[in-house]
């Protein structure tokens, strides 16, 4: 059983940067993909980044690529999200997931996911 917990959400202006860590315990970090989704208020939880198990290999949503970096650190068992020029539609909570399933960070499904964070809020204002 893996567990995720998430951190460095917090309150920006737009046009700021903030950091996010997912830092995972009980299991083997380097064995699962790892993904990022966003869910805001009203809306369906959706994908965001994800990273393959090396770190090697990334995956952006459109909305978000040129300005969001996914990295990992499979010593430190933790992924990271650096998030530059927010906008105020970045406005989230953000969810940290895992997967064992080699091929899910090259999809958008969270259905491919085994296990998620509690989450961290982000909020963007204009």
């Amino acid at each position: 059983q893996v567990q995720l917990v998430e951190s460095g959400g917090g309150l920006v202006q737009a046009g700021g940067s903030l950091r996010l860590s997912c830092a995972a315990s009980g299991g083997t970090f380097s064995l699962y993909a790892m993904g990022w989704f966003r869910q805001a208020p009203g809306k369906e939880r959706e994908f965001v980044v994800a990273i393959n198990r090396s770190g090697g290999g990334t995956h952006y949503a459109d909305s978000v690529k040129g300005r969001f970096t996914i990295s990992r650190d499979n010593a430190k068992n933790t992924v990271y999200l650096q998030m530059n020029s927010l906008k105020p539609e970045d406005t989230a909570v953000y969810y940290c997931a895992a997967a064992l399933k080699m091929t899910a960070w090259t999809t958008k499904e969270s259905y491919d996911y085994d296990y998620w964070g509690q989450g961290t809020q982000v909020t963007v204002s204009s």
